[in-house]
C-alpha cells in the first residue's frame, strides 16, 4: 500500500467513525426528545384522571348537599310547625275518612267520595310531613 491509499483509509475510518457518531448523536436527541413527550403525555393523561375523579367527587358532594339541603328544610318546616298541627291533621284525616265511608253508601255521592278521599290523603301527607325526625333521618 502507498502512502496515499494509506492516508485515503485513515481519512474513510475517521469519516466513518464521525457519521456513526452524528447518527449516535442524532438518535440520542430524538430518543430524548420522544422521551420527553412519551412523559408529558403520561402526566397529561394522569392529570385527566384526577380531574375525572375530582369532577366524580364533585357530583357526589353536590348530591350530598342538595339531599341534606332538602333534609334542612323539611327539619325547619317541622320545626315550624309541631306536634298539634299534626294531630290535627291526623283528625282532619279520619273525619274524612268516615265522611268518604258516608257518601260512598249513596249512589250520587261518588264525587263527593273521591274528593274526600283525596283530601284525605292530602292531608295524611302533610301530617306525615310534620312527623317528628328519628336520629337515623338526622344522619
Amino acid at each position: 500500500m502507498t502512502a496515499i491509499q494509506i492516508c485515503a483509509l485513515i481519512v474513510l475510518i475517521v469519516f466513518a467513525g464521525l457519521l456513526v457518531w452524528a447518527g449516535y448523536f442524532m438518535g440520542h436527541s430524538d430518543g430524548r426528545s420522544a422521551g420527553a413527550k412519551e412523559s408529558d403525555d403520561i402526566q397529561r393523561a394522569e392529570s385527566a384522571k384526577t380531574v375525572r375523579e375530582l369532577r366524580a367527587s364533585l357530583d357526589f358532594i353536590k348530591a350530598d348537599h342538595t339531599r341534606l339541603s332538602q333534609h334542612c328544610k323539611r327539619l325547619q318546616i317541622a320545626m315550624a310547625f309541631g306536634g298539634p298541627e299534626r294531630l290535627a291533621l291526623l283528625e282532619i284525616a279520619e273525619k274524612l275518612r268516615i265522611a268518604a265511608d258516608t257518601f260512598s253508601a249513596f249512589r250520587t255521592g261518588k264525587k263527593l267520595e273521591r274528593d274526600t278521599r283525596t283530601l284525605r290523603d292530602r292531608a295524611l301527607d302533610m301530617a306525615e310531613q310534620l312527623a317528628p325526625f328519628d336520629v337515623g333521618d338526622a344522619a
